[in-house]
């Protein structure tokens, strides 16, 4: 793994530039993947405006139409409790398992570039959260968490798509989903958001929809 050390770099234009050379941001440091015999990760990005989505995202996005999205950059308390809801249902087979309060900071807090928090909602109750980088000309999809009670909505889905509207709105034209990692279940559904890009080596590659 490849650490960035220039601190200089660390602002919302510096972040950007590093995003598209596949690096990524976790709590206040900016990383990169380097094995020098595997290429398994690879960054994946899509295009805000050139984004299809498929019949099973239509039917999740029509499946959420009332759901509310709420933008805050303010952590509020229910987001931990949420989070934290959400790692012992989803993840207590992972590293992230147990939670606490100063890996949660650790892990999404960032002093140079403070998130933006997309907050879903019915009514008062909060369902989800989609930390979110903003940067000039694209987004990064940093987390999102969810109640674990309400898997059914597929509310991972919905927030990626809610990603792609804020920046189609904002005219920003990438959102960065992070590393794919074809054979890890966990990661390889990032490639459902089609069309997408892959960084091959230092070059983005295109990789087109599939009819349906």
């Amino acid at each position: 793994m490849l650490v960035l050390m220039d601190h200089s770099l660390l602002s919302p234009n510096g972040y950007e530039r590093l995003l598209s050379a596949g690096f990524r941001r976790s709590g206040n440091d900016i990383y990169r993947p380097h094995c020098p015999t595997c290429s398994a990760c690879q960054s994946l990005r899509i295009h805000s405006q050139e984004f299809v989505p498929s019949k099973r995202q239509k039917r999740i996005r029509q499946q959420n139409r009332n759901v509310e999205v709420v933008l805050s950059y303010q952590d509020k308390p229910e987001y931990y409790e949420l989070y934290e809801r959400y790692i012992r249902g989803r993840h207590a087979d992972g590293t992230m398992y147990p939670p606490s309060r100063s890996q949660y900071q650790g892990f999404l807090h960032c002093t140079w570039m403070p998130p933006l928090y997309m907050e879903f909602r019915q009514g008062t109750r909060l369902l989800a959260v989609a930390v979110t980088d903003l940067m000039p000309h694209s987004l990064s999809a940093m987390y999102t968490f969810f109640d674990p009670d309400e898997a059914n909505r597929s509310l991972g889905v919905f927030a990626i798509m809610s990603q792609l509207d804020l920046a189609a709105r904002t005219g920003r034209s990438w959102v960065y989903l992070g590393y794919l990692v074809e054979h890890c279940q966990k990661m390889s559904y990032k490639s459902q958001y089609r069309p997408h890009e892959l960084l091959i080596g230092k070059e983005w590659k295109k990789v087109p929809s599939i009819p349906e």
